[in-house]
């Protein structure tokens, strides 16, 4: 199951786990191209509860990519509580709401795969208040569910992307323009990347051979890191 999977990220997240032969139950606000599209505003308990009855109709599903979320730029003394309260909501308190439905089942067959995006915000970053608190939330999460639930044979991981080449990067971010090649130079590698890198670290986070890795954060940036998180 993928959440916000029907572009960018998420969609490249969902193509990915199709090729590695896995069926590919994506949930979004729009319908996906990818998979079984199941639409619901996930920004809504009551909304999220309905899709996940539905999803789950057909038997338990045991791999969850919680990449739904929303981000709120605003300085510091500008971010609203309404902002904060819409960025909980989608980037945490779905990702909690769609483990716990899932839980009974990977429980069950004494197997799970949960990773949680994060984002390299979650280490600091300007005009981002809400979204950094939230991406940082989902990393406390991811290591608590890797305690709780090891024991179960689940794992739970965060994947932090630096920037990625998304159409909403590339619309706030024009290639040609002086902010985006700062961006680039900023990188060691010397490039953005792309929602296939992201979905690669998902996809093996995902296998099933991967359950010796729980509770930790797999940050892909291109190198931009180094220095900054804790080693």
């Amino acid at each position: 199951m993928i959440t916000g999977g029907a572009a960018g990220i998420g969609a490249a997240c969902a193509e990915r786990c199709e090729a590695d032969g896995f069926e590919a139950v994506v949930i979004d606000r729009v319908g996906s191209r990818i998979g079984s599209g199941l639409i619901a505003d996930l920004s809504d308990t009551e909304a999220t509860r309905k899709a996940l009855d539905q999803a789950l109709a057909g038997g338990p599903v045991t791999r969850l990519v919680n990449n739904v979320g929303v981000v709120v730029p605003a300085g510091a003394g500008e971010q609203s509580l309404e902002e904060l309260e819409l960025a909980w909501s989608l980037n945490v308190r779905c990702a909690m709401q769609c483990m716990q439905a899932l839980l009974p089942g990977m429980q069950a067959a004494g197997f799970g795969r949960i990773v949680n995006m994060s984002s390299r915000a979650a280490l600091g970053k300007e005009l981002r208040t809400a979204y950094s608190a939230t991406k940082a939330a989902l990393i406390g999460m991811t290591r608590v569910w890797a305690l709780e639930l090891g024991r179960h044979g689940i794992t739970a991981n965060a994947i932090g992307p630096g920037p990625i080449r998304t159409e909403l990067f590339d619309r706030a971010n024009p290639p040609d323009s002086p902010r985006t090649r700062a961006i680039v130079e900023s990188v060691p590698v010397k490039r953005v990347g792309t929602p296939e890198d992201i979905a690669h670290a998902a996809s093996y986070l995902l296998d099933a051979r991967s359950g010796f890795v729980t509770g930790q954060v797999l940050y892909v940036c291109g190198g931009m890191t180094v220095g900054v998180a804790g080693v």
